[in-house]
């Protein structure tokens, strides 16, 4: 089952899914300048294409994607100043 929402970071939005695979699901939460992903997805690919991109592990559902740290992130994200264990509430405020 594919969930959608908006997620309020002052006066702009970010927007989070979150897709049901077969035994886990997919989790993204995409803001104007970058990406948050679940593990899913590889950081290899988003250095590639230049992408702010920050991996996220361990979650389940968007709640559990607000309230986790930074797993690791592209070298784009770290530009913005976005480094490991860093809280994804700190994060979402750089790329929304």
């Amino acid at each position: 089952m594919l969930k959608t929402r908006k997620i309020r970071v002052g006066k702009k939005y970010i927007q989070a899914v979150s897709f049901k695979l077969c035994k886990k699901t997919l989790i993204v939460l995409r803001g104007s300048k970058g990406y948050i992903m679940c593990g899913y997805l590889k950081m290899k690919v988003a250095n590639s294409f230049s992408d702010v991109a920050v991996k996220i592990t361990g979650i389940s559902t968007i709640n559990q994607a607000l309230s986790t740290r930074v797993y690791s992130q592209s070298m784009a994200a770290k530009k913005l100043g976005i480094y490991r264990n860093q809280p994804i509430k700190d994060v979402i405020k750089i790329i929304a």
